[in-house]
């Protein structure tokens, strides 16, 4: 598709590595450029792991050991003269955004005079916008528009700031891989271990509760984060030690959940899961907490996979049981999980980016 030379779109994050938000921003990227954008991505740090459309400015390259702030100032001074140069007609803003005065820096300085698209991955509000101060209502009234990734983030954001300029547009997947016929006894979870957002202490006793009724399926926790040793800990006085198996995330993890039993989530709060999403995109069906936001959305409860009550240990491993216990169950969950995301695909979620960027 030829490019439209009136519409030059750029992607501001701190980087395209490590998480979901950052994920979803290098397809958001590919998605812009399928449909006919000049996609810009600009990271404010050195950390390029996921594919992307487009061009790129990195400026974490210019980040030296020693940041002084008058480093820092120089080099977002190269990011304005970029901004300036480019002229592009929207800049969409993934980054979390919870301190006040960096955002009154963005809003009065790098953005100012610029056309922002403000994104919301989370529930927890206070990560995107600085809810204490008058920032975040100056950051509102000056949008050009806000998207949320759930419904209920939508919602939300609407209520909180009493505007009606949040509109939902869901993550996207990108399936590249087949669903598999064979099942492994293997549970997957999958994300950074924050244990004040991910809950895996939650999932641990879940799985020593459901270990009572089955014994032959293990628990694979993939991911790094401050908490992992805790985590290992509370596994071991669990006696788990030779059921959970903590390993470190990889890139290919699609491949392992498609040859899991399930994808489990356990979180306080979500945005729009992508785990969730992409389990179902190659075959296997998820157990989740019905934490806010986006599990929900995306789970048809024993359809696709099982929704259970948040902060309930016995809720989750009854869950745990039920799939390796109902095979009627099971089966059902696994036969409708593809097609239960289909309407997240590439060129779903594209065609909805294109029509909302023309109508702003």
């Amino acid at each position: 598709m030829s490019k439209d030379s009136h519409k030059k779109i750029a992607l501001v994050s701190i980087s395209l590595a490590g998480g979901g938000a950052e994920r979803s921003t290098a397809l958001l990227s590919q998605m812009l450029d399928r449909n006919g954008f000049e996609v810009h991505l600009i990271t404010l740090t050195d950390a390029i792991d996921f594919e992307y459309a487009g061009t790129l400015f990195n400026l974490g390259k210019f980040k030296t050991a020693k940041d002084t702030l008058l480093k820092r100032l120089v080099r977002f001074s190269k990011l304005k003269a970029y901004l300036r140069r480019e002229k592009f007609n929207f800049i969409i803003d993934v980054r979390s955004r919870s301190m006040p005065r960096k955002e009154a820096y963005y809003l009065h300085y790098l953005y100012k005079n610029e056309s922002i698209i403000y994104m919301v991955h989370s529930f927890k509000l206070d990560n995107y916008f600085p809810l204490t101060t008058g920032v975040a209502k100056k950051m509102i009234a000056k949008a050009k528009g806000i998207v949320g990734v759930s419904q209920e983030i939508a919602e939300a954001v609407n209520t909180t700031f009493d505007t009606e300029k949040c509109i939902c547009i869901y993550n996207t997947i990108n399936q590249s891989i087949a669903a598999q016929k064979t099942v492994l006894p293997i549970f997957v979870w999958a994300g950074r271990l924050v244990d004040n957002v991910k809950n895996v202490s939650l999932l641990l006793e879940a799985f020593a509760k459901a270990k009572k009724a089955h014994t032959k399926h293990q628990l694979h926790i993939y991911g790094e984060g401050p908490d992992k040793e805790k985590l290992q800990q509370k596994s071991r006085e669990l006696g788990l030690s030779d059921t959970v198996i903590f390993k470190p995330f990889i890139h290919t993890i699609k491949t392992e959940m498609s040859k899991a039993k399930a994808v489990i989530l356990s979180s306080h709060y979500e945005g729009f899961p992508s785990v969730l999403i992409e389990s179902l995109s190659v075959g296997t069906p998820v157990i989740s907490v019905d934490c806010k936001s986006g599990p929900k959305e995306i789970i048809k409860n024993q359809e696709n996979g099982l929704l259970v009550k948040n902060h309930d240990a016995d809720a989750l491993a009854g869950a745990i049981n039920a799939f390796v216990t109902d095979d009627e169950l099971y089966a059902r969950c696994k036969e409708n999980a593809v097609a239960s995301v289909s309407h997240l695909s590439m060129d779903v979620i594209g065609k909805q980016w294109k029509e909302y960027i023309a109508g702003l």
